[in-house]
């Protein structure tokens, strides 16, 4: 019975294991430079190398992985000048966001934003460094679906992603993604319906993370998939 139910288990969409993948970039389970050899990913995800393949060309497409020739995948390392480009693409979508978030959000999304910055806080507070940048780039990600505007929300997903990665690449480990109270001051100027205001905090926001990295170049890593994805 059991060989039987083995040979029933059907693998796990594309798009799922590029989720699975792109969470443990996001929450620093994966290192910048992290080699992701096939092999231990096919077991993880119980799959075929040429699924893995399909997905790992979706992950580069993103740029959350780099495929080198004759070595492999890993896990991007964006230098110097890529990761101030990803902040200056995340400051001029993001004050597009606050602004018409201000026009158009609710109480309810307006409460989600708030216990997710309390949520950040705790986090931080006790020193969980993944799910502190897990939950930031949830409220920023939050508040891109409540401005309304898919095209930006599907940019933002990506550039969350590479963010995460810069963060870990270049910030210490006191450096976590966003300030509760920057979070939280965002949210009142969102609540007040003063979209300049929110678009002149979030501009601030991103520039004070910025200047907390200390950017340097990066070092290829090896991945423990098994324990990263539970197998």
């Amino acid at each position: 019975m059991a060989l039987i139910e083995e040979d029933l288990r059907q693998p796990p969409p594309d798009s799922a294991i590029v989720d699975r993948v792109v969470a443990a970039v996001m929450e620093q389970k994966l290192a910048a430079g992290a080699k992701l050899p096939e092999a231990p990913l096919c077991e993880a995800f119980d799959c075929s190398r040429t699924q893995i393949r399909r997905v790992l060309i979706v992950l580069a497409e993103r740029g959350v992985v780099t495929l080198h020739p004759n070595r492999g995948a890993f896990v991007a390392s964006p230098d110097a000048e890529e990761a101030r480009n990803v902040f200056a693409a995340r400051r001029a979508i993001e004050r597009s966001i606050a602004l018409a978030a201000a026009a158009r959000i609710d109480a309810a999304t307006l409460a989600e934003l708030r216990a997710n910055a309390r949520a950040d806080g705790a986090a931080e507070a006790r020193g969980d460094r993944s799910e502190s940048i897990r939950l930031s780039g949830q409220f920023h990600l939050r508040l891109a679906e409540a401005a309304g505007n898919a095209v930006l929300t599907k940019f933002l997903e990506e550039l969350v992603a590479r963010t995460s990665l810069i963060i870990g690449l270049y910030g210490s480990r006191a450096t976590h993604s966003c300030s509760e109270d920057e979070h939280e001051a965002l949210v009142a100027a969102l609540a007040d319906g003063d979209g300049a205001r929110a678009a002149d905090l979030m501009d601030r926001h991103l520039l004070h993370i910025e200047r907390l990295l200390a950017i340097r170049d990066a070092v290829e890593t090896p991945a423990d998939i098994r324990s990263v994805f539970g197998k």
